[in-house]
């Protein structure tokens, strides 16, 4: 089976990869919301993100991958003790998909065969403890839409149905991606994103070139071009590791989280959320970037990241939410 498009050898976007290595450090951010345009990375980006990290220990057998065998759902009826290692989960939920695939349903061959009520789990429970990615977001139907507001709010799939009931863990990070212009995302599920960015085409023919060169390449010449870009991604997951191991150990002065509390109201942003993923997004860029504190720089860093989708729309700026979160950080964290 052909790897993955390498991570580092993605053309630009930096902001999209930095958002989904940020991620990476510290899942508990919450997800990254793609916007934009057709045919830039997207999903080649979240496929070459999870074959970057290490692979998961899961037990063996265990439909939701569970880290221990005491943490294995009874209705798994999972046996073995025996650990293995398998890649980092990245389940594709796409349009039209039923409530049944998503959450699992009774397993009906084995309610014909042996009249046994036995649970089949959904993509809920194998994405857990990997990644949930949704292109066309903005399209999902809305039951789909309220399911999962439940379960990214609990971190747990529950299904009573059917003389079933069943739980299971379901924490994911959630990724979606989607054309504004085909949709409006609504403002329940867009706030349950912890990152959003926007990614256009490149309109220069020296990117375009570079786009064409490496895709042709890892195409026409696949061993050499993974030699090639595996090194790149071995530091990259290096970096991501050792930012998740230091995270436990970085400072907060109470100057940032002046400073936290400041940028969101000064932007008005609607409640709490916005201050809390805007800490957490700066720590693990301080993180990523070595430091042993979290300072200004890193919120500057990530702050149109963590707030613009945050917004109330003003119909009178036309530059934007982007522009507006730029202004405000400029003025209140010079």
């Amino acid at each position: 089976m052909r790897k993955p498009f390498p991570f580092s050898a993605i053309v630009g976007q930096e902001q999209m990869k930095q958002a989904m290595v940020l991620t990476a450090i510290d899942p508990g951010i919450g997800g990254v919301l793609v916007f934009g345009d057709r045919g830039t990375g997207k999903s080649t980006a979240v496929r070459a993100l999870a074959a970057l990290l290490p692979q998961i220990q899961a037990v063996e057998g265990c439909p939701v991958n569970s880290a221990r065998p005491e943490d294995c759902p009874e209705w798994a009826q999972v046996s073995s003790t025996t650990m293995i290692e398998r890649p980092t989960p990245v389940v594709d939920l796409p349009l039209g998909v039923t409530e049944d695939r998503v959450v699992g349903a009774l397993d009906i061959e084995r309610a014909l065969t042996r009249g046994e009520k036995a649970f089949e789990p959904g993509l809920l429970a194998r994405a857990n403890r990997g990644y949930l990615y949704i292109d066309e977001v903005n399209l999902l139907e809305d039951h789909i839409v309220d399911l999962l507001l439940d379960v990214a709010q609990s971190g747990e799939n529950v299904v009573e149905r059917e003389g079933l009931s069943i739980r299971h863990p379901a924490r994911f990070v959630l990724v979606g991606s989607g054309n504004p212009e085909e949709g409006e995302l609504r403002p329940q599920l867009l706030d349950r994103f912890g990152l959003s960015v926007e990614v256009r085409s490149p309109r220069d023919v020296e990117t375009r070139v570079e786009v064409i060169t490496r895709r042709d390449a890892y195409d026409a010449d696949h061993a050499n071009f993974m030699d090639k870009w595996g090194a790149e991604d071995m530091q990259l997951r290096g970096r991501i590791l050792g930012a998740r191991a230091a995270l436990s150990g970085l400072k907060t002065p109470n100057t940032v989280l002046h400073d936290c509390a400041s940028l969101c109201i000064a932007l008005g942003s609607d409640g709490l959320r916005g201050e809390l993923t805007l800490l957490r997004a700066a720590r693990a860029q301080a993180a990523f970037d070595g430091k042993d504190a979290v300072t200004r720089e890193d919120l500057r860093a990530v702050a149109t990241m963590a707030l613009s989708h945050r917004l109330r729309r003003d119909p009178l700026d036309e530059a934007g939410s982007t522009s507006r979160v730029e202004r405000c950080v400029a003025e209140v964290l010079p």
